[in-house]
């Protein structure tokens, strides 16, 4: 599974990224997940499964929707909660229940 979340490069992003790929591990679970600008959204597309955006810029989530969701990736805010507390099982949870 391919997670991308779109963020505007602050270091929580990294930091909930870290702590997702620590939970896909321990559940065995197969995931490339990156954090990237909005901007840079067009050059992941690849098999791309899941965007998940930061809520800091949940502004994005109509445009990001329109160009996504027509090629069958899934989209999403990331829960602000889950965000702020840096819980990277409950993200990956989130992102996990998008791809079903």
């Amino acid at each position: 599974m391919k997670i991308i979340l779109v963020c505007s490069a602050g270091m929580s992003t990294s930091m909930l990224v870290k702590k997702m790929k620590q939970s896909a591990d321990d559940r065995n679970i197969m995931a490339e997940i990156n954090a990237v600008a909005e901007s840079q959204l067009k050059n992941e597309l690849d098999d791309l499964d899941v965007v998940l955006i930061g809520p800091q810029v949940r502004y994005l989530e109509k445009k990001i929707r329109e160009q996504l969701e027509p090629k069958g990736i899934a989209v999403d805010v990331i829960d602000q909660i889950a965000y702020g507390m840096i819980q990277g099982d409950k993200v990956l949870d989130q992102a996990i229940a998008l791809k079903k």
